[in-house]
């Protein structure tokens, strides 16, 4: 063998071993695409055994993408031309029929979360409380809920929600009623602003409701944020403040946090992210954040192993699997338990 072919083999051996040294609970799994398609449950299966994927919590896309009339080709994601985005409740229902299709110790493997709601319409939460008490027990989570999400909310008919509207406050209070954990999008600024442009948002659903457990996705960054603006150098001081603050709020590392913040341009971990995470240590979820296709699912969640790696190993677990379960409703833990 050629010594650079014997590398290569070396480096996917090394790379296959040291990521399949965890077990993960990906906390952000979205089932369906922005035009409600998905490669089914076979192949997302398959890919969590590959990917060494215990648990998902496993949701659909809130809104749909339009084919518009006038467009030759249909487009291929969300930001594929000017057509718009509109509230897909439908979504759920989708969920809820493919995760009941599987035998029963398959359905453990799924943590579902119900997103199908427009985070404008303060008729949002009655939506919720109906959904919960037509499956007793089957939700465990509400989200991914879209609120200031760069083109997303650019392309959404209707005015952009916002984390503290009055849609959401009510939102948050079915939360905690029933104990679930809320999976909210909320970018910290906008694409051209270099501050926190957005942070009163968040802040006041935080305090105003104490109760509830946010999981603020990716600590408020997006793929369209790093592209106009890489790194947001306030962003680590801030999130340091608000988790002392606020014991309420968790955060999703999924994978737009990878990089530039968890990894250097070299892909080593970075210091002072790698203190932050021992600060909280059980403050932070995992995620991969796919849409509908799964074929890069176990490349995303192995990521996030070089700092898994950095860490002392009962921090890695916690980060690669406990914290997610704790932050699920006290019945299903106590089910778990007895399982």
């Amino acid at each position: 063998m050629m010594r650079w072919q014997a590398g290569i083999a070396f480096s996917l051996w090394l790379f296959s071993h040291t990521a399949l040294a965890y077990s993960y609970v990906d906390g952000h799994l979205h089932y369906v695409d922005f035009f409600q398609e998905s490669d089914g449950m076979t192949a997302l299966l398959s890919a969590m055994d590959e990917a060494n994927i215990s648990k998902a919590a496993l949701m659909g896309i809130p809104v749909a993408k339009m084919w518009e009339e006038d467009e030759p080709k249909k487009p291929r994601y969300y930001a594929g031309d000017d057509a718009d985005l509109y509230w897909y409740s439908a979504t759920d229902f989708e969920l809820w029929h493919a995760i009941n299709a599987l035998d029963a110790e398959q359905q453990q493997r799924f943590i579902p979360f119900l997103s199908g709601i427009n985070a404008n319409d303060k008729n949002a939460a009655a939506h919720l409380r109906r959904a919960l008490e037509l499956n007793p027990g089957f939700w465990q989570g509400i989200g991914e809920v879209f609120t200031r999400h760069d083109d997303v909310t650019a392309l959404m008919q209707g005015t952009t929600p916002r984390a503290n509207n009055e849609a959401m406050m009510k939102v948050y209070k079915v939360a905690a009623e029933y104990d679930l954990p809320v999976l909210l999008h909320s970018n910290i600024t906008s694409k051209r602003e270099r501050n926190p442009l957005y942070l009163e948002e968040l802040e006041e659903a935080l305090s105003k409701h104490p109760k509830v457990k946010f999981i603020w996705a990716h600590a408020g960054t997006s793929k369209e944020l790093h592209r106009h603006q890489e790194e947001l150098d306030f962003l680590l001081p801030l999130l340091q403040r608000l988790l002392g603050e606020y014991d309420n709020l968790t955060l999703d590392l999924s994978w737009t946090l990878i990089t530039p913040y968890l990894l250097d341009e070299q892909g080593q971990p970075r210091q002072r992210w790698l203190d932050f995470l021992q600060q909280y240590p059980t403050r932070f979820v995992l995620g991969s954040d796919v849409v509908g296709r799964f074929n890069r699912l176990g490349e995303i969640m192995h990521g996030f192993a070089p700092v898994l790696d950095a860490l002392p190993a009962k921090v890695a677990q916690a980060i690669a699997e406990d914290n997610f379960l704790a932050l699920l409703p006290k019945s299903t833990n106590a089910s778990s338990a007895d399982n």
